[in-house]
């Protein structure tokens, strides 16, 4: 019989004995493989992250913070001085607008409420745009896709209505967020992500295409093609886009220029994108764009949020990596422990093998060829069983991190929930609130690669963990086990 033949049948010998090793490496090498699979998408996570918004900074008004502040607008000039700064890849203005409907503020303005069209006042009575500016209020025919509720209820009741009490104010359901937007790019700097239709080709000139979230056209039943008003002028969907977000779809874009039109405000920005073309000249050209735009003209941040989420992630990694080498080392473990007890079963039989002449090296073989079949069977079921498991066991390593990362960042954006959250005006709050969105997006999916990866870890240990216990004992002399037995 051929020394795989025998190896195999040995294996069965006793089949009771072989499920139970068999469920118990299952459950090593499920989590030892979930454990690897969240490492890995993790770390790319962490990829993600600083290449989407670790290069990436902010600019708002000097003083501005969100919904509260004050200082100077800033403008079309002001974009071509941060342009000309070393490093920086480019440039991308916003103008923030909010929309309500229509038929809504028509009501509001027949029962003495804040008219439609105007200057309207943000969150709190306060000035309500980005940065501290005021943001144009317009009306529009789009029904937010968003309901008020608790929390939507209590901020409009806060900011606050000329001839009338709380008490008596009509329900109004939250605004609407539009950014005109210089490029075609999200609030991290990335690239919109289209699902439908196209973009808005010259982002910088005046246009009556929009992008819309995907929840927004739904709740209003428009597709690409379909048509809206903003201030009485039609719009055309030309695209929609999916942020991520609830708050995120509720939101449409429109050029940089079209949106200044609206607001009557030419060449004035909310909010400036910068990207710094490597992620190690940030720190240098956040320097450099404070001189050249002046410390009481602009603001720079740069994400304190990120190197949170970053931090956050690292962490989960690195549990994720230490668990992947405790699990794996227990699989280990587990082999050594039954091949220990299956070679001292086999004293006798390897005296046999020894005494007509089998060399250490084949009793060796034989031993190992058994404790990689018990783990080719754990590892299919261990497998199958980290292919369901690893999202969920991901999910939970980072849902601490995420929570303590997203009310970081949502820290000093007073009024958010009623405008635009982040202070950036953009669907996805700002391009370091974006950071806590990403950081809640972590996809942990087994792929072939990491889990054949993992099982060839398995693999190694258990050749390590059936060998050593073979060849100890295959270097005994027959006639000392023959004598023995």
């Amino acid at each position: 019989m051929s020394v795989l033949a025998r190896s195999v049948g040995n294996a069965f010998r006793n089949k009771v004995r072989t499920g139970a090793v068999v469920a118990v490496l299952a459950v090593a090498i499920s989590l030892a493989l979930s454990m690897l699979v969240a490492n890995q998408a993790v770390a790319a996570k962490v990829t993600e992250l600083n290449a989407s918004v670790g290069t990436v900074l902010t600019v708002n008004p000097a003083g501005g913070q969100g919904f509260e502040g004050g200082g100077e607008p800033l403008t079309a000039e002001q974009a071509a001085t941060a342009a000309a700064v070393p490093n920086v890849s480019s440039v991308v203005g916003t103008k923030a607008l909010r929309l309500r409907n229509a038929t809504e503020a028509a009501a509001q303005s027949a029962a003495g409420t804040q008219g439609a069209g105007t200057q309207a006042a943000g969150p709190g009575g306060g000035q309500g745009g980005p940065g501290g500016q005021t943001t144009t209020t317009l009306t529009t025919s789009l029904t937010a896709a968003v309901d008020a509720g608790t929390l939507g209820g209590r901020n409009q009741a806060a900011e606050g209505t000329t001839g009338s009490t709380a008490a008596t104010q009509p329900v109004r359901s939250l605004p609407i967020t539009a950014t005109g937007i210089g490029a075609e790019v999200d609030s991290t700097g990335k690239a919109l992500e289209i699902t439908e239709g196209t973009g808005l080709g010259d982002y910088t000139a005046e246009s009556t295409n929009a992008l819309l979230g995907t929840t927004l056209a739904e709740k209003n039943g428009l597709k690409v093609g379909s048509t809206f008003t903003i201030n009485d002028k039609t719009y055309t969907v030309a695209g929609l886009f999916d942020a991520g977000t609830t708050f995120g779809n509720n939101a449409l874009y429109i050029t940089l220029s079209s949106a200044q039109t609206l607001a009557e405000l030419p060449g004035e920005l909310s909010t400036m994108i910068v990207t710094v073309d490597t992620l190690e000249n940030v720190d240098s050209t956040k320097t450099a764009l404070q001189s050249a735009l002046g410390t009481d003209k602009a603001d720079v941040t740069q994400g304190q949020n990120l190197e949170t989420a970053v931090s956050s992630l690292d962490s989960v990694k690195n549990i994720s990596f230490i668990a992947f080498v405790a699990a794996l080392g227990t699989a280990g473990l587990i082999i050594l422990l039954i091949m220990v007890m299956l070679v001292r079963e086999r004293r006798r039989e390897i005296g046999v093998l020894k005494a007509i002449g089998a060399p250490n090296r084949t009793i060796g073989f034989q031993f190992v060829l058994e404790a990689l079949v018990l783990v080719a069977l754990g590892s299919v079921v261990g497998a199958a069983v980290a292919s369901f498991a690893s999202g969920g066991i991901a999910s939970a390593l980072i849902s601490s991190n995420s929570s303590t990362t997203a009310a970081t960042t949502g820290r000093g954006m007073p009024g958010g929930a009623a405008g635009f959250p982040g202070g950036a005006g953009l669907p996805s709050g700002g391009p370091f609130g974006g950071a806590s969105q990403l950081l809640t997006t972590v996809t942990a999916s087994a792929s072939p690669g990491v889990i054949a990866a993992g099982i060839a870890a398995v693999f190694g240990v258990a050749i390590i963990g059936a060998l050593v216990p073979a060849l100890l004992t295959a270097r005994i002399r027959p006639i000392e086990v023959l004598r023995g037995e």
